[in-house]
């Protein structure tokens, strides 16, 4: 016997695969982690950053920021200095290798986003924007 999903669980179940399907495809595509990806595009922005401050802007627990930096600075794509001033704080930069595949994985992202929204129009495009920023905004 089959239960009826209502709309509204049809929704959610979608969203919910969607969640588990984009983040390993993305590493696929890009050949990095959305996590990692996300600390690069943040360190692209800015000269250098205190670590602390880049855990809280991409939101992640400080074992996980040391465990990713740790491994971008062995891939040689950041550089962490202590604070001569205060040995607690720790200064992040990307290195010119690391600028240079950042940019690399932008071109990756942007492809993989158009592959997922493929045959959506402009204002389909706005409108599901729209709709999912509704709903964030409820939690």
């Amino acid at each position: 016997m089959t239960r009826m999903v209502s709309k509204e669980e049809q929704i959610i179940n979608l969203l919910n695969v969607l969640g588990n399907k984009i983040s390993p495809k993305f590493e696929r595509c890009t050949g990095i982690s959305s996590s990692r990806f996300e600390i690069l595009h943040e360190l692209d922005q800015v000269d250098e950053i205190n670590q602390s401050m880049l855990q809280k802007i991409i939101n992640i627990d400080s074992a996980a920021i040391t465990r990713h930096l740790k491994q971008l600075e062995a891939d040689l794509m950041v550089t962490r200095r202590k604070n001569p001033e205060d040995n607690r704080v720790t200064f992040v930069r990307l290195t010119d290798h690391g600028r240079k595949q950042i940019e690399g994985y932008k071109a990756e992202k942007t492809n993989y986003i158009h592959q997922i929204l493929d045959g959506f129009s402009e204002d389909e495009i706005q409108a599901l924007a729209d709709f999912l920023e509704r709903m964030q905004n409820n939690f």
